[in-house]
This record gives C-alpha cells, sequence and structure tokens, in this order.
C-alpha cells in the first residue's frame, strides 16, 4: 500500500469518525486539500468562477453526506473528481449561460498582452463548439489526470477517453492551427 492511500485511508477514517471534534478536523483537512484541484476542475468545465465556485460548494456538501458510503473501491481524489464533474454540469445548466466565456478563467490566465487575451478568447470560444464530453477530458488532462484515471473518473474504457482527447485536439487543432497539443 502506497503512503499517499494509507494517508488517504486513515483520513477518510478520521472523517467518519463519532467523535465530531475529529470528524470535524478530518473533513477541514479534506476539503483544504482537495478544493483547488476541484476548483480548477470545476473552473474549466464551467467556464465561470462563480459557477465553479457553487460547484465546489455542491460537490464538498455531497461529499460530507455520502463519505460514510464511500468504499474505497477508488481513491478519495477519483470520487471526488467525479461528484464535481456531475455538480459543474448541472451548476452550468443551470446558469443557462455560454460555457467558456471571457471571464475570471481568462483573467486569471492570461497576462496583460492584447495579443494574449485575443488568443485566449479564440481558444476559449473554439471549446465552447466541443462537446460536453471532449471538455471534460480536457479538463481531467489539465489537472494532469492520466489516461485510466481519467477513465475511471468518467465510468468509461480506456480507449474512450483516447478517443475523446483525440477528436477534442484535432477540432481545437482545426479551428486554431497546429500549435494545439
Amino acid at each position: 500500500m502506497s503512503v499517499a492511500i494509507s494517508i488517504e485511508t486513515e483520513l477518510v477514517t478520521r472523517a467518519r469518525s463519532a467523535d465530531t471534534t475529529v470528524r470535524d478536523a478530518a473533513f477541514a483537512e479534506l476539503v483544504r486539500t482537495l478544493s483547488p484541484t476541484l476548483l480548477g476542475l470545476c473552473l474549466h468545465v464551467t467556464g465561470s468562477r462563480a459557477d465553479a465556485e457553487d460547484a465546489v460548494q455542491e460537490t464538498l456538501c455531497a461529499m460530507a453526506k455520502a463519505l460514510d458510503r464511500f468504499r474505497g473501491d477508488c481513491t478519495l481524489k477519483t470520487w471526488a473528481y467525479r461528484i464535481a464533474l456531475r455538480a459543474s454540469v448541472r451548476v452550468k445548466a443551470k446558469a443557462n449561460r455560454s460555457p467558456f466565456e471571457l471571464s475570471e478563467l481568462a483573467a486569471h490566465d492570461l497576462s496583460e498582452a492584447a495579443e494574449q487575451r485575443e488568443e485566449a478568447q479564440r481558444t476559449l470560444a473554439a471549446m465552447t463548439r466541443l462537446s460536453a464530453e471532449q471538455r471534460a477530458v480536457l479538463a481531467l488532462f489539465t489537472e494532469g489526470l492520466t489516461h485510466p484515471e481519467v477513465a475511471e473518473i468518467l465510468g468509461v474504457p480506456v480507449g474512450t477517453v483516447w478517443s475523446r482527447l483525440h477528436l477534442a485536439r484535432k477540432r481545437l487543432r482545426t479551428e486554431l492551427g497546429p500549435v494545439v497539443d
């Protein structure tokens, strides 16, 4: 058993404790460690910082309610990402606005140069034309996950992940030129 898995197991055990002080401290640690990566994922899926924060909040609430049912069939991070993807899709649907508007995501990732802002606008606009499945795959890869991890999170075969990633890159390359990879 790897060190990371044993730490995760110990943290989940503490988060399930009958002692509210221990349980609250463990869940606070889970929130502190998972929130930044969950926010990044949700931001890529929703395209809006406000929507991403709502999705993270929804994710953490769902995790708190369901932690006692977490079986450990996958890593805690994988489980959290699954919940966050579903929450992001729900929040984005409720917001009923175009995903990947030039918003906080672009402002956060761009320098002050006008050329970079224009390129980012083109990229974000091109991403709106990808399917939700392709955007999800790209968002998970942006978070540094491997093909098998993405497949586990999305509940699809690894080959499907490869296919969606290939199609997303191909479509972006067609719209943006050969610089996308």
